[in-house]
């Protein structure tokens, strides 16, 4: 029995189709995103559901532990995984992912965007043009990435972008989406293992072509929708292109600072690092030890903790406030005068003006 609260009023048609045309303005698609009801982990298990099958193989990029669980779910489904792995304070290069692409010959290649846990930042673009030339269906969770990087999925040719609002667009973490090029759907409407009638169906959610029935899935959380459509208008207002180039501003300004209290960044080539998220590496720095995160500045997660500090400019913390925040509270761990390292920010600000 389906029980309706009273006063709640469900997501309407004209709300559904504003939310995926506005979340197709922002990754660049002339495509419906899928609209997922839930936090975009969700989407990522449910593209794996979707695509994984026996006799599949895939190239598996390993930046992170969010790359680890995707192969590990690719295996549940039936499907060879090929894992190319690199220690999580680098990012894999071009010229290694065609070298394993080559050797594995796989019929598709997944990997994450840019990893918030590590700081740094695969090149999305580069491997994406890869997969074109080798004719490989391409599987990116840029769930982070989408509004602190450039992400258009049309011209990079991506086939399945699973993507989150709550980072750098600020917005709610109940509803999330899932980008699916034609050639995407083709690859899971060929998988007799494909879920259906399944909270991990894509093909139950996807958007209807034109003309055809539709009904708005009753999964859709509601008030998470329209926050979202909220978020998205506002993100259109600053522009997308201001928002991606304040979260740039806010790393080269970490940067900055970090680099004026003496710290080292974790990711090791500073031209791959996120611009969501600066990772700090610890070392022998015992006073940078901490337990529980302090504003935004947070330990590392799992195996990565007590290894390295993470500074979450994004979102709202992509400002100078947030960012002069961030480095004063590193310095007031490491006992340390903060004069020199704030100038270091603010000179950044200024110079982006």
């Amino acid at each position: 029995m389906n029980t309706i609260q009273p006063g709640f009023v469900p997501l309407t048609r004209a709300e559904y189709d504003t939310l995926t045309k506005l979340l197709g303005e922002l990754l660049h698609t002339q495509y419906p995103p899928v609209v997922i009801p839930g936090e975009a982990i969700l989407g990522i298990e449910a593209i794996a559901a979707s695509i994984a099958a026996p006799g599949r193989r895939f190239l598996n990029i390993v930046t992170g532990p969010y790359g680890t669980l995707f192969g590990e779910w690719l295996e549940r489904g039936g499907a060879e995984v090929f894992e190319l792995r690199v220690p999580f304070d680098e990012v894999v290069t071009a010229q290694a992912v065609q070298t394993a692409i080559e050797r594995s010959k796989p019929h598709a290649i997944s990997f994450v965007h840019a990893e918030v846990v590590t700081g740094g930042s695969n090149p999305a673009k580069e491997i994406l043009e890869l997969a074109r030339r080798y004719d490989l269906i391409s599987v990116i969770d840029s769930v982070s990435a989408v509004g602190g990087e450039e992400l258009p999925i049309d011209s990079w040719g991506a086939d399945l972008v699973a993507v989150g609002m709550q980072k750098a667009l600020g917005g709610p973490n109940g509803v999330s989406a899932v980008a699916v090029s034609p050639r995407g759907w083709a690859f899971i409407e060929s998988n007799a293992r494909a879920p259906r009638n399944s909270i991990l169906s894509l093909l139950d959610l996807r958007a209807p072509g034109e003309g055809q029935p539709f009904r708005v899935p009753p999964s859709i959380p509601t008030l998470e929708a329209r926050a979202l459509i909220a978020t998205l208008a506002a993100t259109e207002a600053e522009g997308l292109e201001q928002v991606i180039r304040r979260h740039e501003i806010a790393a080269e300004s970490t940067a900055a600072g970090l680099r004026a209290l003496g710290l080292q960044g974790w990711q090791r080539d500073a031209a791959r690092r996120s611009t969501l998220t600066t990772t700090v590496r610890i070392g022998d720095e015992q006073l940078l030890r901490i337990e529980q995160p302090i504003g935004i500045v947070a330990p590392g997660d799992g195996e990565l903790r007590g290894q390295l500090l993470r500074i979450n400019h994004f979102g709202a913390s992509a400002s100078q406030e947030g960012v002069e925040t961030a480095i004063k509270t590193l310095a007031a761990l490491l006992e340390q005068e903060a004069t020199a390292a704030i100038a270091a920010v603010q000179e950044v600000w200024e110079a982006a003006q």
